[in-house]
């Protein structure tokens, strides 16, 4: 927690304790069911949870705003995001059943209220959302086509509704299509641990 801590001060009591949680549940999900790299889980903190919430230095989520975290895996970045914004609804889809299990039931026992999942391909989605999250899912020119009709038409946050994407590397080439709409904001300019050099959030309003 010393890491999260370090850059969200302004967590209340309940978020907190409920950040602290996700450092038992993941490992004890991740013993049953390969959520996150074996070799990775003990950098949990740092480059799963405060990667998942390099969104907020980006963006602050006005209330009521709907978010749709595609390819959630495990949940994340979705339910470090809900754990922030308690009053910014979060929905939860992937492919992958027993991966989305594992979302479900951590947020069930942390008590998130604004968290719902479903178990399905992107196009089987219906509703509307503000902005579509994702990390690390697949290139732009294979996403926007499958998102662009979930976002909503009226904006309601400081930035236009969109695409917001967690992506690391070289991106130049997956970015050249839309060269004149997107925006790249490198999270190292936020967060000073190693793994953040080439950490990005990617923006492409919609």
């Amino acid at each position: 927690m010393e890491h999260i801590l370090k850059y969200f001060p302004e967590l209340n009591e309940q978020q907190r304790e409920q950040m602290a949680k996700l450092e038992e549940l993941y490992p004890e999900w991740n013993a049953k069911i390969n959520v996150i790299s074996r070799k990775d889980i003990d950098n949990l903190e740092v480059n799963h949870l405060l990667h998942s919430l390099g969104l907020i230095k980006f963006v602050k989520f006005t209330p009521g705003t709907r978010v749709m975290d595609l390819g959630t895996g495990g949940g994340l970045p979705g339910i470090p995001l809900a754990i922030y914004y308690p009053e910014v609804t979060f929905h939860l889809v992937d492919r992958i059943g027993k991966k989305l299990k594992v979302a479900q039931d951590i947020a069930e026992r942390i008590g998130l209220t604004n968290v719902t999942v479903q178990h399905s391909d992107v196009k089987e989605v219906k509703g509307k959302f503000d902005f579509v999250v994702s990390r690390a899912v697949m290139d732009l020119s294979d996403l926007v086509p499958l998102v662009k009709r979930l976002i909503a038409a009226e904006d309601r946050n400081a930035v236009p509704n969109g695409l917001i994407c967690l992506k690391g590397g070289n991106l130049s080439g997956e970015v050249a299509k839309f060269k004149n709409q997107v925006l790249i904001d490198e999270l190292s300019n936020y967060f000073k641990e190693d793994f953040f050099k080439t950490k990005k959030v990617v923006y492409l309003p919609l």
